[in-house]
């Protein structure tokens, strides 16, 4: 059997989870050769995974893998935990959350109390927006590129409590960050109580002015909720330059956590008003934790958080978003003059990072996505909306140039022949 002792002194020491690729990355940024088109670099990243080499999966933005090292932390703390689970995950591991809070909380850039770790961006935001006090007529505001699971929510609530979703209906494709700002300002009504705000937008990677959207709120008394699914670990930010109140995200697609680990910031001054899912007692009225009550779970999926915030942190922020927009012009220079070839994002660096959507004129996009795969080894998904529809194509670190040049002379050929 495995002691206590042998397994902290083993496993959750930080340097226990330190492998050859961690080691590797450390030494290759300290030579400065970790530059946005540096393959030497990059490649090294990509030995840190296991990966299918006969897939190329360009739906990081769905669920990304997670590198060897966090796969082993979750693994070996399963293992442990599984011996004698009611000891050893209650009373070993589930302690070391408050490590992990931490860690993210200073990731994020807010206090400790601010920080609750939950299952993905989902539960953070349903906590939000189930959360937050509001009567019959309240009107919520939001936009309809907002994720359709957040909408069901709010549509809920509708039926619930007889308030009012508004949804306004920005440019997909905007000329300046004012044009998405304006569409919230022509949505404001004095019956407006609350606003919803993806910072980066899951249909096409629109990153949206979120401190703008925060103090048109604040200037009216309008708590904001920001959705930061497909935001945080992509590019560099922290919670004090988006200036907002309440803040959910997934860990499972930039940090490149285990799956279904996301987490909740909530001001502290905040806490207090916001009602959990699951019932909370009230001595926790004030505590972040409250936000955490979700009965017996495992402690390992959020542990393991702090091995991909350590791989995270060694390869640095500024570097993965260097290497998205890189590896995005790549593919997108060599298909954007094509007449059929139609880009639904704004490739501007201050419009969008990592996730791009694309059309081919003609050309359905579950076909052109069924086509990819099964002709080409590259996996995207598909996005549908009123207005426009097309494939969104999000690489990651460990993504090469040969998959994004398999993929973009893919798409020259479906552009200029056809799929058929």
């Amino acid at each position: 059997m495995l002691t206590r002792r042998q397994f902290f002194g083993t496993t959750l020491a930080l340097a226990a989870f330190r492998n050859d690729a961690l080691d590797m990355v450390e030494k290759l940024v300290s030579k400065d050769i970790a530059a946005a088109d540096n393959e030497e670099f990059w490649l090294q990243i990509r030995q840190a995974f296991a990966l299918d080499p006969n897939i190329a999966n360009f739906n990081n933005g769905g669920c990304s893998p997670a590198p060897r090292v966090v796969q082993d932390a979750l693994k070996r703390q399963i293992d442990y935990a599984n011996q004698a689970p009611s000891y050893y995950m209650w009373q070993h591991l589930e302690p070391e959350v408050e490590h992990v809070r931490k860690r993210l909380a200073k990731a994020f850039g807010c206090d400790h109390e601010e920080m609750a770790i939950t299952r993905n961006a989902s539960e953070a935001l349903e906590i939000c927006l189930l959360g937050i006090g509001l009567k019959a007529g309240d009107e919520v505001l939001t936009t309809t590129m907002d994720y359709p699971r957040m909408i069901t929510t709010l549509r809920q609530r509708e039926r619930r409590d007889g308030i009012k979703l508004v949804q306004v209906d920005p440019p997909h494709v905007p000329n300046r960050p004012t044009d998405l700002l304006a569409a919230f300002q022509r949505g404001l009504t004095p019956q407006t109580k609350l606003i919803l705000v993806s910072q980066v937008s899951f249909l096409n990677g629109q990153i949206f002015p979120v401190r703008d959207v925060v103090e048109l709120g604040r200037k009216n008394g309008i708590p904001v909720v920001v959705d930061g699914a497909h935001a945080f670990a992509q590019f560099p930010f922290q919670r004090d330059s988006l200036g907002c109140d309440y803040y959910g995200t997934s860990l499972h697609k930039w940090l490149m956590a285990p799956m279904g680990t996301g987490f909740l910031s909530v001001r502290k001054e905040k806490v207090e008003a916001l009602w959990p899912l699951m019932a909370a007692d009230v001595a926790q009225t004030k505590d972040i934790r409250k936000f955490e009550e979700i009965g017996t779970h495992p402690a390992a999926n959020h542990n393991a958080i702090g091995e991909a915030l350590t791989f995270h942190e060694l390869i640095g922020v500024d570097r993965k978003a260097a290497r998205f927009r890189y590896l995005r012009s790549r593919w997108a220079d060599k298909i954007r003059e094509e007449n059929k070839v139609v880009f639904h994002t704004n490739l501007e660096a201050t419009h969008s990072c990592a996730i791009a959507t694309v059309e081919i004129k003609g050309i359905m996009p579950v076909d052109l996505a069924g086509w990819l795969l099964t002709k080409h080894g590259i996996y995207v998904t598909t996005i549908g909306h009123p207005q426009f529809g097309g494939i969104r194509v999000t690489p990651n670190v460990y993504s090469t140039i040969g998959e994004v040049d398999r993929f973009a002379d893919a798409m020259l050929i479906a552009a200029r022949s056809g799929i058929s």
